[in-house]
Order: structure tokens, then sequence, then C-alpha cells
């Protein structure tokens, strides 16, 4: 049988963020590296790939960043903003069965005149998809931007699963969470 592992797709930000060191990019910023750490600590293998050129982002080059990593049926799936978007494409996709799907602050609306995102997020979303997943979990605030809202009602709708409202955590991002801790979604997974 294979390994119980965790992976945790960034969102994408909203332009390139310059020469930075990875560890100092704005998703390594957030809630991902606590999370991959306490998983860890639990026996998990948790990986937090980097995709390729996420503030213009492209499917074709995340999908092929992303399957370099194992997917099996015990595997955990995080994703964050445009990370759900991608994570929900390719299980559409691909028709893989994985453990849990976590969506957090998921989002499917693209900016206007923005065609790299519209490209990005204009998909049908598979409903077969929660007969391949045992769990759906879908975290979202009060204070998120409402275009969030309106993109978690339609992964919902398609998905059903679970939704977790955290009061106070707009878009799950370091400076709306005030913290880069996020034991809330720990809890649910481990």
């Amino acid at each position: 049988m294979p390994e119980r592992n965790c992976i945790i797709v960034h969102g994408c930000p909203a332009g390139p963020e310059g020469e930075l060191h990875v560890e100092t990019r704005s998703y390594d910023q957030h809630w991902m590296p606590w999370v991959r750490e306490r998983l860890i600590e639990r026996n998990i293998p948790t990986l937090t790939p980097l995709m390729p050129n996420p503030w213009a982002p492209d499917y074709t080059n995340f999908r092929q960043e992303f399957e370099k990593h194992p997917v099996s049926e015990r595997t955990i799936l995080i994703g964050h903003s445009c990370g759900c978007a991608f994570l929900v494409r390719w299980l559409g996709e691909s028709k893989r069965k994985i453990d849990t799907l976590v969506l957090v602050a998921p989002w499917k609306i693209p900016r206007a005149g923005d065609a790299k995102r519209k490209a990005f997020y204009d998909y049908p979303i598979d409903e077969t998809i929660k007969r391949r997943v045992r769990r759906i979990l879908m975290f979202t605030s009060d204070t998120e931007k409402d275009d969030g809202k309106k993109s978690l009602a339609i992964y919902h709708a398609a998905l059903a699963g679970d939704v977790v409202h955290l009061p106070g955590k707009g878009h799950y991002t370091i400076s709306d969470m005030g913290t880069h801790e996020f034991p809330e979604l720990l809890s649910k997974i481990s």
C-alpha cells in the first residue's frame, strides 16, 4: 500500500516577486510551511512544490511540475486560491482517486481582461470528482472577497463537501490571518 502523503499547491501572486529566494516568496510566508512542518512531524511526507510563473498561471506548466510528485489513493491534496482551481481541474482530467481534497479560499473567477487567468479558471468542474475523493473540505471566511465567496459557491455546488467558515481570515494570507499558523486546517486532516 502506498504511503500516506500530502501535496500543497500555492496560490498565484498578482505579479512577479523579483529575484527573491523561494523561502521569501509571498506564498511561502502564509500558512503552507507551518502546515507542511506539522504534517511531517506526524509522519505524513508533505511537499509544497513551486509552480512555474504563478503570477501568469498556465495549466500545462503547473501540471508538468505537479506530476513530478506521487499521488495515490492515500494522498491529501491542499490548494490555496488558484491552486484550488488547478487541483480540481487536474483531478477532473486525471480521474485519480485520492483520500482528501482541501480547498482553502478557492478561486475560479478571473479578473477582467486577464487572459492567462481566464484560460486557467475557465473549465467545467468534473462533478465525478466527489466519487473519487473520500473527503472534500473547503475553507472560507466572512471577510473573503465577494468573488472568493462566489468561487466557493461554484466549487461547492459541483463537489459538495464540508465548508468550514472561519471568521476574520480573509483570503487566508499572512496579511489577512495575522499568523502563519493554521491549526484549524491541521485538525481537520490529521
